[in-house]
C-alpha cells in the first residue's frame, strides 16, 4: 500500500477534487458527526466511528426535485434537469466498510430486478468511494455478524487505513487508480500488512434466518415485540439502507415541480391508500414488515442482508429497542422454543 504522511491528507484530498466535491466526515458544532464539502484547512473527524446521517443522502437525497412544469392555458411544458444539476460528481471520503455494504443494498434496490432509478445512478456512476478501515468499534457495532470486516471494504474504490503517523492507501478499481493517478510524489510504497479487524461487541446470529422466518408472519411473537416500539422512525431516517419515499409536487402560480422526499414504513400514513384501506393499520403490522423487510423480503429478492450492523438504530433508539435481541428472540421463535 502507498503510506503517506496524515501532514499530507490534504494534498490527497486536494488530488481527488479534481474528481468532483469531496465530502469528509466532521464534527458540527452540536458534536454530531456528518459528511460535509471539504476545504483546505477543514478539521476531518478521522476517528469518530460512523455519522449519525449516513452517506446514503448524498446518493438519495432527503429531497429531491424529479422534474418542472409549466401551466400556461391548456398548454404544459415539463423542464428537464440537468445531469450536473442531478448528479454532480462527487468523492465521499471517510465512509466506513457498514456503509459501503449498505450501497451494495441500495443499489440492487435502486438499479437491479427490473427497475433502474435513474437518478440514483447518475448520482452512483459519478461518485468516487474512499472508504476508511475501523481502528475501533463502537458499542453498538455488529457488522461482523452481517458480513462485513471492520477493515475491509470491498465496494470501494480506495480504502484508507490508519497506520499511526500515516494513511495508508490501498487502490481497489480502476476507478480509483485513475482518481489518484499523479500520486506517487505523495508518501511512499510500503509491505505492510493489513490492521487488524476490531471484534464488535454486540453479535447477532442470521444464519438461515430469512428462510426459517417463512410462515411466522402471523407468529403470536410479533404482539411481543411491537408494544414497545413507540413509532418515531427514527430507525429508518438513520438506517443506511432504508429507502422509502413520497412523491408530492408544489405550485406557484403557473409553474409548479415534483419532488420526492425520504418517508417511513414505520408511519401509518405511508401505507394509507386513496380508498381508506391501509394494509398495516397498527404499530404491529409497521412493526413486522420493518423487521420481516430486512431480515426475510430484501435477502429472498437481492441474496443480500437488509442490515448491515452499523448500530445506529439502536443507538438512537429512545426505547432502546435492540435489532440484535429481536434476532436472537426471532431465530428461538423459528427453531420452535
Amino acid at each position: 500500500m502507498r503510506a503517506i504522511k496524515k501532514m499530507d491528507i490534504s494534498s490527497l484530498l486536494e488530488l481527488l477534487s479534481r474528481q468532483g466535491t469531496v465530502y469528509v466526515p466532521v464534527r458540527e458544532e452540536d458534536g454530531l458527526v456528518s459528511f460535509s464539502p471539504w476545504s483546505p484547512g477543514a478539521e476531518i473527524a478521522w476517528d469518530a466511528g460512523n455519522s449519525l446521517v449516513p452517506p446514503k443522502q448524498l446518493l438519495f437525497p432527503q429531497t429531491e426535485t424529479i422534474y418542472r412544469y409549466r401551466v400556461d392555458g391548456l398548454n404544459v411544458s415539463l423542464d428537464e434537469l440537468a445531469l450536473d444539476d442531478i448528479a454532480p460528481p462527487q468523492v465521499l471520503v471517510g465512509i466506513r466498510p457498514c456503509d459501503v455494504k449498505s450501497l451494495e443494498v441500495l443499489d440492487a434496490v435502486f438499479l437491479t430486478a427490473g427497475y433502474v432509478d435513474t437518478f440514483y445512478q447518475a448520482r452512483r456512476n459519478r461518485t468516487l468511494v474512499v472508504a476508511q478501515a475501523c481502528t475501533k468499534t463502537q458499542p453498538t457495532c455488529f457488522c461482523d455478524s452481517m458480513g462485513v470486516s471492520p477493515v475491509e471494504a470491498l465496494g470501494a474504490d480506495i480504502v484508507l487505513y490508519d497506520l499511526g503517523e500515516e494513511m495508508g492507501v490501498v487502490v481497489q478499481t480502476e476507478k480509483g487508480a485513475q482518481a489518484l493517478a499523479g500520486a506517487e510524489r505523495l508518501g511512499q510504497e510500503k509491505e505492510v500488512p493489513l490492521p487488524k479487524a476490531p471484534e464488535c461487541r454486540l453479535s447477532a446470529n442470521v444464519d438461515g434466518l430469512a428462510e426459517r422466518l417463512k410462515g411466522h408472519f402471523y407468529d403470536p411473537v410479533w404482539d411481543e415485540l411491537y408494544r414497545k416500539c413507540l413509532g418515531c422512525g427514527i430507525c429508518t431516517y438513520l438506517c443506511p439502507t432504508c429507502h422509502c419515499f413520497d412523491i408530492d409536487r408544489e405550485n406557484r402560480g403557473q409553474n409548479g415541480w415534483e419532488y420526492r422526499a425520504w418517508d417511513s414504513c414505520m408511519y401509518s400514513q405511508y401505507t394509507l391508500m386513496a380508498g381508506g384501506h391501509n394494509p398495516r393499520p397498527t404499530k404491529k403490522e409497521r412493526v413486522r414488515n420493518r423487521f420481516l423487510h430486512k431480515l426475510q423480503y430484501i435477502p429472498e429478492r437481492y441474496g443480500i442482508l437488509g442490515c448491515v450492523g452499523c448500530g445506529r438504530c439502536l443507538a438512537k433508539c429512545p426505547v432502546n429497542m435492540d435489532i440484535t435481541r429481536i434476532i436472537t428472540r426471532l431465530q428461538e421463535v423459528a427453531a420452535g422454543e
